[in-house]
């Protein structure tokens, strides 16, 4: 990142836009600790009646919490900010109109920007895009499959059944990449590889999109983000934000994935294991390794970029913690038509107790809940149910083993192993609050599993920002 240097006695502010929660730390420039953190939860879904399955969020709510957070920090640190890095969710669009997709306001001595003109954000859980409609797309230019819940699914699906509702904006991008063009006041969205490769149509190989694909299918490519490699400077502040000061170098975004690999991958003989909502598991390819030219759309591992050039071999599952969530959820209602109040948790707590206490189990629970990208007919089951293993502990055990058995199908240890894999960090809310979820990855793995070190896509990005300046 030759366009900046955050200095010696700076800080590097990261940012990192959540499905749930937003989170910004600050990094000092030179020893590369983080010295603040803050986090909100968004509280941003909301129902849709475009689609049953559609998965969207109030994108002034996602800003909201990011106000939250802003206001939270030091001023004396927040004027000291050299450099802003930010990522977020991945695959998800949000469309706006270039000139009028904020608001900037001055209130208090605190200057900050809020949505105008600009659609809800469709996340990457919406699942409008079934197996017909995904089936009746033109086939990528790409090593990547499409799935419900790309950026580029998502626009043919309105192409298809909401026209007019594409007219209405400019530009488009991931929620990460509308902040950036808000902070900057972009002319036009810029995005990078990690950002468009998890859109669709894009080849990790050229950089490029699939351009002549996209206009012959009648796609509206003005949508299209201006391509910029990770890392690269993607414009400066238009004004003061928070007490940063006006013309700060904001680095265009990137995904939250790759960071939080980056803020805890220190060696290539580590595989990273990330559950929080979803789950991921992954590994760093050799420097060598290209992706093959066309997509295995049964394959459940998928090469994500990464930086300079290199990939990530990713068993990206959609089932992590919202599988657990949804059993506490369940529960929860169960109670409650017994008139019965339980806090979430509470019950969580009860579940973890009764789990531990119940080493094993042979009930089976299949936790594909949410099908998977590789395999979207997929659902969960529970077999070998007997009048001894109905128990809360059983059960719970069961669910969790579920959960991890899924990506040992995906991403099996002899892989791992195969790839020079010695150990794994463990990492993500899911996983680090969950006893029961960690004996199992260390059941099903045979390799050492480090928990606890300070892994977030927030403190990645910044780390990001730091070590390229």
């Amino acid at each position: 990142m030759a366009e900046s240097q955050t200095g010696c006695d700076g800080f590097v502010l990261g940012m990192d836009l959540g499905t749930t929660s937003v989170k910004v730390v600050l990094l000092e420039a030179q020893s590369k600790t983080v010295t603040e953190s803050r986090s909100f939860t968004t509280h941003a879904d909301i129902s849709s009646s475009t689609h049953t399955h559609a998965k969207e969020q109030d994108p002034a709510l996602i800003i909201a919490a990011l106000d939250q957070c802003m206001a939270a920090l030091p001023k004396d640190k927040l004027k000291k900010v050299k450099f802003i890095g930010v990522c977020g969710q991945m695959h998800g669009i949000v469309l706006w109109k270039s000139n009028s997709g904020c608001e900037w306001q001055s209130k208090d001595g605190i200057t900050r920007f809020s949505p105008k003109d600009v659609s809800q954000l469709i996340t990457w859980q919406d699942g409008r895009c079934d197996t017909d409609v995904l089936s009746a797309l033109p086939k990528p230019d790409s090593h990547l499959s499409v799935a419900t819940g790309f950026g580029c699914a998502t626009v043919f699906w309105y192409m298809k059944h909401r026209p007019e509702f594409l007219s209405g904006f400019s530009d488009a991008g991931t929620i990460q990449d509308y902040v950036v063009s808000m902070l900057c006041s972009l002319d036009k969205c810029v995005m990078t590889g990690q950002n468009a490769a998890s859109w669709g149509y894009f080849n990790t190989a050229t950089n490029q999109w699939n351009t002549h694909i996209l206009k012959d299918a009648g796609f509206p490519v003005h949508l299209l983000p201006v391509l910029v490699d990770s890392g690269r400077v993607a414009g400066h502040t238009s004004c003061e934000w928070y007490g940063i000061p006006a013309h700060t170098a904001v680095g265009a975004a990137l995904g939250d994935f790759q960071c939080s690999v980056y803020s805890c991958m220190t060696d290539r003989g580590h595989a990273v294991l990330n559950m929080s909502t979803s789950a991921q598991l992954t590994f760093r390819m050799p420097a060598e390794f290209t992706p093959t030219s066309s997509p295995d759309p049964l394959s459940p591992i998928a090469y994500f970029p990464y930086f300079e050039g290199s990939y990530l071999a990713v068993a990206a599952s959609l089932n992590g913690g919202n599988v657990m969530a949804t059993f506490v959820r369940m529960l929860d209602s169960w109670m409650k038509e017994f008139g019965l109040e339980v806090s979430e948790s509470s019950i969580y707590s009860q579940l973890i107790h009764s789990a531990l206490a119940q080493p094993n189990t042979d009930l089976t629970v299949t936790s594909t809940l949410l099908g998977e990208r590789h395999a979207p007919s997929s659902s969960a089951s529970v077999s070998h149910i007997s009048s001894s293993n109905l128990s809360l502990g059983h059960v719970t055990r069961a669910v969790c083993r579920g959960i991890i058995e899924n990506l040992a199908t995906m991403m099996p240890p002899q892989s791992l192993q195969a790839a020079g894999v010695c150990c794994i960090i463990g990492s993500g809310s899911a996983l680090s609050c969950n006893a029961v979820l960690q004996q199992e990855v260390e059941r099903v793995f045979p390799f050492p599993v480090v928990y606890g070190k300070d892994v977030d896509s927030a403190v990645g990005v910044a780390m990001v920002i730091s070590d390229q300046t």
